[in-house]
């Protein structure tokens, strides 16, 4: 019996589109994880949304001169065409402003309100008098009173990640109107994360230390030595869903409140519309729940959004949260505002045809330990001497020799030497060994080892050297060339999970059967004698110095 898998990434904010931080931090590594997956034979819900309430939102809007919804509108197509166009493989791509999700969070809302869960507290916020509203978030600017980084937010610091409120800011000024705020009065909900203290120190610190990333531990332990307080889950906001208690009028819940309840408002709206039952994907102690996500998302997924579950009580909790560092740009740290980052949508209007290669170096260069850099020099390169002169020129190898010789029609081997029993021990080890590395999210080395076996096949070929035996030893050519068939059939497998554009193109080229999977390859070769083979085609192509000036261009780098 297949395991149940739900796999949730990181909710993009629709203030903007996608770039390569996004993708190799959370949206690459959970799709190659999902994949694996479902080659494996398990069932698997890959589920992830809009993020469309929230400061940043509100903010765009005002910048744009246009509606919070028009935002959200705009942003939302071109983030979900950005995923499609990738192979990003989600089952369901909802948005936090659909119906479900307004009454998926509001019912969160009032069962934990219902259970006395959460407290009220009076305090002072910050207030901008010229504009006449409370200052949330990152209507806040100012300095961290942790690092000192004079552009921090009122909800986190980007500079040192430490989470804060807004009254922790030193020197704190109004992002609407640059004015400095003053106090006032106001009342919101808060979630006493204090009590859930013990909980989580018992659930992830002694009960998940062996299994979840040193970047994700230490940060929660951090938290949790410095003590936990109550968190307020509502804000003075007009955008947003609202707070659907008495006392709740003209308040919002907090976007972080909301937010991680929309991978349960998708997976009931892809349920509806499957027809299925969503609960088991989130209350069955037999699905296997994993979050992907970026650094800075770690407290909220792996302290706030689990006391939110507990509080509930019949939701069952992640089983790891992998989180990937921060992925810079030429050196540089990426910035939005500054425009400093390669965007999905231009990426592909220079390279309509080279998703898999963007997909590759992110995996081959993921900041899975430590933050890394994304430089095009090393985009190219990687293309030109591994995809290229390595995997596709295997392929293209193999094709043109099964053509030349056998006019496309697999041989039948004969005698096996040493050289070639090990090739196909090779192969059946790589499913193994590769969805190890995968289990343990360790996409980069898993990669690399799918890429050796591309390296191994062009060594056995230039080794064996078949075109100087076709005349003399026609007999060794055979085993020769059947042995390298089940080479490049295992990489059309085994590349699926990184590479999958390329995997497709290349089993319709060896017109695979669909049988063939991942399992299959410890078992039974791939390719039988007298297969026929499909038409051949060049896998990748080389890019040049001048598509690569061209986008240092873009960067005035």
């Amino acid at each position: 019996m297949s395991k149940r898998h739900t796999i949730t990434a990181a909710l993009p904010y629709t203030n903007g589109p996608i770039h390569i931080g996004h993708m190799a931090g959370v949206y690459v590594p959970a799709d190659i994880y999902a994949r694996y997956l479902r080659l494996k034979g398990n069932e698997v819900l890959f589920i992830c949304g809009s993020d469309e309430h929230g400061v940043a939102i509100s903010l765009k809007a005002k910048k744009d001169g246009i509606t919070p919804k028009e935002v959200i509108d705009k942003y939302h197509g071109i983030i979900d065409k950005a995923f499609n166009d990738f192979g990003i493989s989600f089952d369901y791509y909802g948005r936090t402003s659909s119906k479900v999700h307004h009454e998926t969070a509001q019912e969160f809302f009032k069962a934990i309100h219902d259970k006395d869960g959460f407290e009220t507290e009076t305090t002072e916020q910050l207030y901008d008098a010229k504009e006449d509203q409370f200052l949330a978030d990152r209507y806040v600017v100012g300095t961290c009173p942790k690092c000192q980084n004079p552009k921090a937010y009122g909800d986190q610091c980007e500079s040192c990640g430490s989470s804060l409120n807004a009254n922790d800011l030193i020197n704190p000024k109004s992002a609407i109107s640059g004015e400095t705020p003053s106090l006032k009065t106001t009342t919101h909900w808060y979630l006493p994360l204090d009590r859930y203290e013990a909980f989580l120190r018992s659930w992830i610190i002694e009960g998940n230390q062996k299994d979840w990333k040193p970047n994700v531990l230490g940060q929660v332990k951090s938290w949790l030595d410095e003590g936990l307080k109550p968190r307020a889950v509502t804000r003075d906001l007009s955008w947003g869903i609202p707070v659907p208690v008495d006392g709740g009028e003209n308040k919002v819940l907090y976007v972080w409140f909301d937010a991680p309840i929309g991978y349960i408002s998708a997976t009931k709206e892809w349920a509806a519309k499957d027809g299925k039952d969503w609960a088991p994907y989130w209350q069955d102690e037999n699905t296997e729940l994993v979050h992907f996500i970026g650094k800075d998302n770690i407290v909220f997924h792996c302290i706030i959004f689990p006391a939110v579950l507990k509080a509930m009580g019949s939701y069952i909790l992640p089983k790891n949260v992998p989180a990937n560092e921060f992925l810079n740009l030429e050196g540089q740290k990426l910035s939005t505002s500054k425009n400093w980052a390669v965007w999905l949508h231009e990426y592909l209007e220079d390279f309509p045809d080279k998703q898999d290669v963007l997909r590759y170096v992110l995996t081959a260069n993921a900041p899975e330990t430590k933050d890394n850099d994304f430089t095009w020099h090393d985009f190219q390169t990687r293309n030109n001497s591994e995809l290229v002169a390595i995997f596709g020129n295997f392929i293209n190898r193999v094709m043109l020799l099964m053509k030349k010789y056998y006019n496309s029609v697999v041989p039948d081997p004969n005698e096996y030497s040493t050289v070639d029993t090990e090739s196909l021990e090779t192969i059946a080890a790589a499913p193994l060994k590769i969805g190890s590395l995968i289990e343990q999210y360790k996409f980069r080395a898993a990669c690399q080892e799918m890429i050796q076996l591309a390296r191994l096949g062009n060594k056995y070929l230039a080794d064996e050297e078949p075109w100087k035996l076709i005349k003399t030893n026609p007999e060794r050519v055979a085993t020769i060339m059947h042995t390298a068939m089940q080479l490049a059939a295992g990489l059309a497998v085994l590349s699926e999970p990184f590479l999958p554009h390329t995997a497709k193109k290349l089993r319709d080229m060896l017109q695979l059967d669909k049988a063939v999977c991942w399992d299959s390859l410890q078992d039974e070769m791939p390719v039988k004698s007298n297969h026929t083979l499909g038409n051949t085609s060049l896998l990748f192509e080389k890019i040049e110095n001048e598509a690569i000036a061209t986008q240092l261009e873009k960067l005035n780098f």
